[in-house]
């Protein structure tokens, strides 16, 4: 852990959840995940906030909308 990192931060390399901040363990999202390119950035949604919006997602909304 680098010197200027809490417990429980992520570090630059850590894979959150955009919406509840679940983390990925290992730095890889499961399956389960999706992510999505918004304004030139990849967001990352764990399984439980992706089921929770399938059909916005399916609609291609931006999550802003969700």
């Amino acid at each position: 852990m680098d010197e200027h990192q809490h417990p429980g931060e992520a570090g630059p390399d850590a894979i959150v959840c955009a919406l509840c901040g679940a983390r990925a363990e290992n730095g890889t999202p499961p399956p389960t995940w999706l992510f999505s390119v918004e304004n030139g950035s990849r967001r990352y949604f764990c399984e439980v906030c992706s089921r929770a919006h399938i059909r916005a997602v399916e609609g291609r909304l931006d999550s802003t909308w969700w």
